[in-house]
């Protein structure tokens, strides 16, 4: 079979799958957390992941759906810690969801850090006698990549575990669409009707997280929140529908992941490498400028129009 051009390449076929998958399930997912107001929530969950993946792989997980789980679970921690401080204290969300983020990110980091120079120097004690074995194949595994992301190391079963636990993450979403949109806008009336509002809110948080630490190894902890909320923000200036939101950023994902790793390919050379999962950010979020300019529902060009357009007064 021929490929075109740009995916001539089996590697770049296999990284464009991944990511244009993980494109679709964040921004399909991210939609939720646009509309509640919560965009910050992805930023701290994948932060606070990082400890997840470190605590995963120093018990013995190798393969990337037990190093996801060991993320999920941090994250799912992270944000029911959050959710307890805000129900038990009058701490705003925003506040306890940065203080969440700072703690889960500076614990993530030590203990990377420890790993690190653990594998270089000599085990003091029995505690390091066990751990130091982890410690020096983390450095081989490159543990780091989840840091900061290195999409172009996507093997075939890291795109297997992205199309398959984001397309639950998908199915879940679809199956509970009419409750997560009556919580998303109305809380209260989604109360009234019966609907557990608070076994809703735990299980949209859930799909979050894991939207969120799908992309990890991809885009790393710094980035994955901007592929989580830059497609829904984009699509949001195009529909005012909900249903039409979440498709359109799920589009928008999509291609965004592709033309990064088409772009990082192209621009990259024997010498210098372009970093992928940087550029899939920056190609979504050049489609997000471009929306907040021409977007047909709340593009500023569009406002300007229907400005001018009103007769005077």
């Amino acid at each position: 079979m021929t490929w075109p051009a740009p995916f001539d390449h089996p590697t770049v076929r296999t990284v464009s799958l991944g990511l244009a998958a993980l494109g679709a399930v964040a921004g399909a997912i991210g939609t939720f957390a646009v509309v509640r107001r919560q965009s910050l929530q992805g930023d701290a969950v994948s932060h606070a992941a990082l400890p997840g993946v470190a605590l995963a792989f120093l018990f013995g997980a190798r393969e990337p759906i037990f190093l996801i789980v060991g993320a999920a679970v941090a994250g799912w921690v992270a944000m029911g810690l959050v959710t307890g401080i805000t129900r038990q204290s009058r701490v705003p969300f925003d506040t306890a969801l940065a203080g969440a983020l700072a703690v889960f990110f500076g614990f993530g980091l030590v203990l990377m850090t420890y790993l690190k120079k653990l594998a270089g120097r000599p085990a003091t004690n029995a505690f390091e006698r066990w751990v130091k074995p982890h410690a020096a194949e983390s450095v081989g595994h490159g543990l780091d990549r989840y840091l900061f992301g290195q999409a172009a190391f996507l093997r075939t079963e890291d795109v297997w575990t992205i199309a398959l636990l984001g397309g639950g993450v998908v199915l879940v979403a679809v199956l509970f669409w009419k409750e997560f949109k009556l919580v998303s806008f109305d809380r209260d009336f989604a109360a009234s009707l019966g609907h557990p509002t608070r076994l809703l809110d735990l299980l949209l948080t859930t799909l979050i997280v894991l939207a969120v630490v799908l992309g990890l190894k991809s885009a790393g902890v710094v980035l994955m929140s901007a592929l989580l909320i830059a497609p829904a923000v984009a699509a949001r200036q195009w529909t005012n529908r909900l249903g039409s939101m979440a498709l359109v950023a799920a589009g928008i994902g999509a291609v965004a992941g592709v033309v990064g790793v088409v772009v990082s390919d192209r621009l990259s050379e024997p010498a210098k490498a372009v970093p992928t999962g940087p550029t899939v950010v920056l190609a979504a979020t050049a489609v997000l400028v471009a929306s907040l300019l021409v977007g047909s529902k709340r593009g500023l060009v569009w406002r300007w129009w229907q400005r001018a357009e009103e007769p005077p007064a």
